[in-house]
């Protein structure tokens, strides 16, 4: 594989890749979220109403740059396809991507929209609770995707023919649109529904036959339309449902790779966990790098398994 095997540790950016030209080529597009993460840490245990000592921290984060900043480190380059305003934040946003060498020659700039923002508070390794902002995301609609229609990417003449991740932030208008949309039919498009409040945006997508959803057991059960006790039986009622390809998580569970050809599964190691936020995005980004790596899938499976249970113990800040 390209990616370094597992467990020497993530590969990491060269100085002589951070702050490369916008000519550069990238290996992948991160359709999605994009913003800045403000995360209030505790080590105890908290409760509604609780005021207690901790850390908090403004990273940028978002679905899919958190999938962008891990497929960076394992020597990959994303290309961001979103938006930010023309705002200080976004500004600071932009410069922060080109100082770890992300492609963003084509995030729109909106000068009516703000930055979006997520805000969370975890405590004794758990998240008590989140509140993401998107809707400059959401608002903006198809504008996003521009690049993959109008030749500088791709078109319907000429689809887009690489791995394409894609985050349920976005509306599921657009999410239909991408389903149905000629740029989008010959790329590996790698789909997340970014919680479980937005999984089912993603349905429009499940007959797609180039697709991979990368979900855990609740967003299974609720694009599935039906209960799930298991990472198994949630990989199984999504094939059922006409997904190509799923791959389910449960925690600290099984996590099970699904396809017609059979099911590949994997157990994560113990760990004490540290932080949640950006688990699975990392997890769903080490998959796609040991795949577009060389990796088969028992390997790709083992790796990102690993790759998150590092995340989660604190490991690997990049």
């Amino acid at each position: 594989m390209k990616v370094r095997a597992w467990p020497r540790g993530w590969t990491r950016c060269t100085p002589a890749a951070k702050g490369r030209g916008m000519s550069a080529r990238a290996d992948i597009l991160c359709i999605g979220s994009v913003l800045w993460d403000v995360i209030g840490r505790c080590d105890a245990p908290m409760r509604t109403g609780n005021d207690k000592p901790g850390t908090i921290t403004r990273l940028p984060g978002g679905v899919a740059l958190n999938i962008a900043m891990t497929l960076r480190r394992f020597e990959l380059t994303p290309a961001l396809l979103t938006v930010v305003g023309d705002d200080p934040e976004g500004r600071d946003l932009l410069a922060e991507c080109g100082r770890m060498g992300l492609l963003t020659e084509h995030v729109l700039v909106a000068a009516d929209l703000p930055t979006d923002r997520y805000m969370a508070i975890e405590a004794g390794g758990g998240l008590i609770a989140a509140v993401a902002d998107a809707r400059s995301l959401e608002r903006v609609g198809g504008r996003i995707l521009a690049p993959l229609a109008d030749g500088r990417l791709g078109s319907a003449q000429a689809p887009y023919p690489g791995a394409i991740a894609i985050d349920g932030n976005l509306t599921e208008e657009l999410l239909c649109e991408v389903a149905e949309s000629p740029p989008f039919s010959a790329a590996d498009l790698r789909l997340v529904p970014a919680s479980p409040g937005k999984a089912e945006r993603l349905r429009p997508l499940l007959g797609h036959p180039r697709a991979t959803l990368y979900v855990n057991l609740e967003e299974a059960g609720l694009i599935a339309g039906t209960a799930c006790a298991t990472a198994r039986d949630g990989a199984l009622a999504l094939l059922a449902a006409g997904a190509r390809r799923a791959v389910v998580t449960d925690g600290h569970g099984e996590v099970v790779d699904a396809t017609g050809d059979g099911l590949i599964c994997a157990t994560p190691p113990g760990v004490e966990a540290r932080r949640i936020t950006g688990a699975g995005d990392t997890f769903m980004a080490a998959h796609i790098a040991a795949e577009l790596g060389g990796g088969g899938r028992a390997e790709a499976l083992g790796f990102a398994v690993a790759a998150a249970a590092r995340y989660v113990e604190g490991h690997d800040h990049g």
